[in-house]
């Protein structure tokens, strides 16, 4: 008996892109465009619970985006940004001196809707606020102090403790935001852009469930018990973070894109310039 494969986020994505691509309008208005994006990124976790912007670390990346029609647009995104946390800068339990950082490498694809009808090189049409989500996965490496923290297991997740099994440092997420576009001249568009991304791990920041060991019987030589808890005052099953949440990571910057033509399909006067 043949079982049917659930559908992925991936393969929604694939068929709406193929929907749009195969659409009347679509023939009229293919544009491709590459571009450079830069700015900050940041977290919001057990260590950061609420405050957007706080510990803001740098972002950069590439994009590439197919102007399907004047309304929509497909994207694929590759950034790399810095985020980082610590529990002293939070107001949730300020003393559990925990901090972390990591590299986050997201790649992601997303679909754009223009609010207004727009096309890179228009001056009639060559300004829009947008709206966008997707898909995405993501590459972490959480560390403290210079140590990696995933393979420490700092929450006994080495040791089995409570069935606990250490998380993985690649993981999917939802990615959508809002932005404005810039028509700067035939070829060249600005856009500047705020995005979440929804993650389904509560592990970018290292820290999720409960405390395992006893603080006063910890080894000061032993980074992986030292690490999971600094301040070797707590026991086990006391509360370290809030398992009940997911982290989330933003990235906001801006991008500069060069416009290529592609197809055959002709354009008004009007959208070329005019």
């Amino acid at each position: 008996m043949n079982r049917q494969r659930p559908i992925t986020g991936f393969k929604l994505f694939h068929c709406f892109l193929l929907f749009l691509i195969a659409s009347p309008a679509a023939l009229q208005a293919q544009e491709f465009e590459v571009g450079l994006t830069a700015g900050g990124a940041y977290y919001l976790g057990d260590l950061n619970p609420g405050t957007h912007f706080r510990n803001l670390g740098i972002a950069y990346g590439l994009l590439a985006r197919y102007n399907v029609t004047d309304r929509w647009t497909v994207r694929l995104t590759g950034i790399r940004g810095d985020i980082k946390g610590n529990s002293q800068n939070s107001s949730y339990m300020p003393t559990r001196n925990l901090s972390f950082e990591s590299p986050v490498t997201d790649i992601s694809a997303t679909a754009e809707f223009n609010f207004f009808p727009y096309f890179t090189g228009s001056r009639r049409n060559g300004i829009t606020p947008f709206i966008y989500a997707g898909v995405g996965v993501m590459f972490f490496k959480p560390a403290s102090g210079g140590q990696e923290l995933q393979p420490l297991g700092t929450e006994g997740q080495n040791e089995g403790y409570e069935g606990r099994k250490p998380y993985k440092l690649t993981q999917f997420n939802i990615p959508f935001g809002v932005g404005g576009k810039l028509s700067l001249s035939q070829r060249f568009c600005l856009t500047v852009y705020w995005e979440m991304h929804k993650l389904f791990t509560d592990y970018l920041d290292d820290v999720s469930t409960t405390y395992y060991l006893s603080g006063p019987a910890i080894d000061p030589n032993n980074p992986a018990q030292v690490l999971s808890d600094p301040t070797l005052d707590h026991e086990p099953g006391w509360q370290r973070g809030n398992s009940s949440t997911k982290d989330w990571y933003s990235f906001t910057g801006i991008t500069l894109t060069y416009k290529f033509a592609i197809g055959k399909g002709k354009k008004c006067k009007d959208l070329k310039g005019q």
